[in-house]
């Protein structure tokens, strides 16, 4: 992990497209400011966890249960409508 140091209204920059401002210092919280192109994701830590969670469980719902049947049929032969 790289660590930097910043004051106020300093920033870094990240690749050609990201520049992260400290907006603010007040007691123990640091405003940051992002400036990143739309197509470019940008979330706190603990939504970006829970997107993903969400994401795996969604995953995980769409694939078929252990020893379910395919439902395609085999070349030569129609497929049996779903009762």
């Amino acid at each position: 992990m790289l660590v930097l140091s910043r004051k106020l209204n300093q920033a870094i920059v990240i690749g050609d497209d990201v520049r992260v401002v400290v907006v603010a210092v007040e007691r123990d919280t640091v405003k940051l400011g992002i400036e990143a192109p739309r197509s470019i994701p940008v979330h706190r830590s603990e939504v970006y966890e829970e997107i993903q969670r969400a994401n795996r469980g969604a995953a995980a719902g769409a694939e078929p249960p252990a020893g379910a049947k395919p439902r395609i049929a085999p070349l030569g032969r129609s497929p049996k409508p779903p009762r």
